[in-house]
């Protein structure tokens, strides 16, 4: 981990300075169509577009949860990468040529959720490794803030200017988990995982390093930033000629990216759940992960949406849209454990993990699989959020609602290519998290 300065804005244009830690984020058969369709970021809008007027755009900001981190690979396999490469060696090539990034590492993938179509358009902001106040140190990553610098920009800044010469309809945030150190705990875990035995487990949920990010202090603190981070997009639309009634603010929360210890399908003896299944953690651990990480986690942002006093606002839950897709899940596997050749095989969406591995640097060997895309929604999960998006928009009138996967057991993808979800009532123990 390094150190790097980082820059807190206030709710208007204007710029403090702040240190504080930065972290770095740890031809397609089924959906070519959808993802051409709806992925042209940096096609030009009409001249005279601006707020409503013109076709109707959503923007996504925050981190690698909603970037599209790991979008390119669809399922896992240890036996040859090319079974699960999806998008291949352009996956995150978001620049208006569509050679390259046009941040380094944000990895801002084609299979996003900002590209759902429906009669919109998509602009991704989001970025990898982001947190809520820009890092603005060797590797740049821009937060929710109004940073302007060599590096680049904010990304309330970017949203801004975006929304001046387009009709924004409705902005999506998902932010915060980086702020509580998400990579530094997954590493943390699986490091624990790797150096003790079965018999004298060291579990990483007590150690101080991880214990210190959920402590009431520091919770109280993200939440503030959050609530900051989503007061600046309000500000920020505002300054772009809008009304607070022209546009919708989408509160997007983290799903669980892996069961319970007793849901995970290899044992905890030996080095297999990490060098075969790609999920080093003690049942304990991947417990805590559920019971308490997560609802933290998606408690403050819940709570900052409540705390910023927007009436606009509404609430995308994704925590249980991967139930039955996870990590290590029982029920999934990789290619070569459930039979199938890859991808694009009949049943694989329903029979193959959405979420990525956890990749270290001695298991990646030649293959391009890179450590940052680790224990995120991989391609299939990707276009699971986004089917869960186009839902949410309902048509434009957006609505709240808590996703789920619309069929386990049967392979159902709907006509763009995407597992089919089921938007239900808003789940009641999911949202009194944000009340605490």
């Amino acid at each position: 981990m390094h150190t790097s300065p980082r820059v807190r804005s206030t709710r208007t244009p204007s710029i403090r300075a702040r240190t504080r830690a930065a972290l770095t984020g740890s031809a397609v058969a089924l959906a070519t169509a959808a993802l051409v369709a709806t992925s042209a970021v940096s096609a030009p809008p009409a001249a005279a577009d601006g707020p409503g007027v013109g076709d109707p755009w959503v923007v996504t900001l925050g981190d690698s949860y909603i970037s599209g981190e790991a979008g390119r690979w669809a399922g896992s396999s240890n036996d040859d990468y090319r079974r699960a490469d999806a998008l291949g060696a352009h996956a995150y090539h978001d620049n208006p040529s569509g050679t390259g990034e046009t941040i380094a590492g944000c990895h801002r993938a084609a299979s996003a959720e900002a590209y759902f179509g429906a009669g919109t358009q998509g602009l991704n902001l989001a970025c990898s490794g982001a947190q809520t106040a820009t890092s603005a140190g060797s590797t740049f990553k821009p937060g929710i803030d109004f940073f302007d610098g060599s590096a680049g920009q904010g990304q309330a800044l970017a949203l801004q200017e975006a929304a001046a010469t387009r009709n924004v309809r409705m902005v999506v945030v998902s932010i915060g988990g980086n702020d509580f150190d998400f990579a530094g705990i997954v590493q943390q875990c699986v490091v624990n995982f790797l150096t003790s035995p079965t018999w004298w487990k060291n579990y990483c949920h007590d150690d101080d390093s991880v214990e210190q990010n959920f402590t009431a202090a520091n919770v109280a603190a993200v939440r503030a930033d959050v609530a900051e981070s989503l007061g600046n997009v309000a500000t920020a639309m505002r300054n772009a000629g809008y009304a607070d009634s022209q546009w919708t603010l989408v509160v997007q929360t983290y799903p669980s990216p892996v069961p319970n210890g007793a849901g995970i399908r290899y044992s905890q003896s030996g080095y297999t759940r990490q060098f075969t299944g790609g999920c080093g953690l003690w049942n304990a651990d991947a417990n805590w992960a559920n019971s308490t990480a997560l609802p933290v986690i998606n408690g403050a942002l819940l709570g900052a949406a409540a705390d910023v006093g927007l009436s606009n606002v509404r609430t995308l839950d994704m925590t249980h849209a991967f139930d039955g897709r996870r990590l290590c899940e029982e029920g999934v596997g990789l290619y070569e454990e459930v039979g199938l050749a890859n991808w694009q095989s009949p049943g694989a969406v329903d029979r193959t993990e959405w979420v990525n591995q956890i990749r270290t640097v001695s298991t990646i060997g030649d293959s391009p699989y890179k450590v940052q895309e680790s224990l995120h929604p991989n391609y299939w999960g990707q276009l699971a959020q986004r089917n869960c998006l186009r839902q949410v928009w309902n048509g434009g009138n957006p609505v709240s609602g808590s996703c789920t996967v619309g069929g386990l057991g049967a392979a159902t993808l709907t006509a763009t290519g995407e597992p089919r979800m089921t938007l239900g009532p808003l789940d009641q123990e999911v949202m009194s998290l944000g009340e605490k």
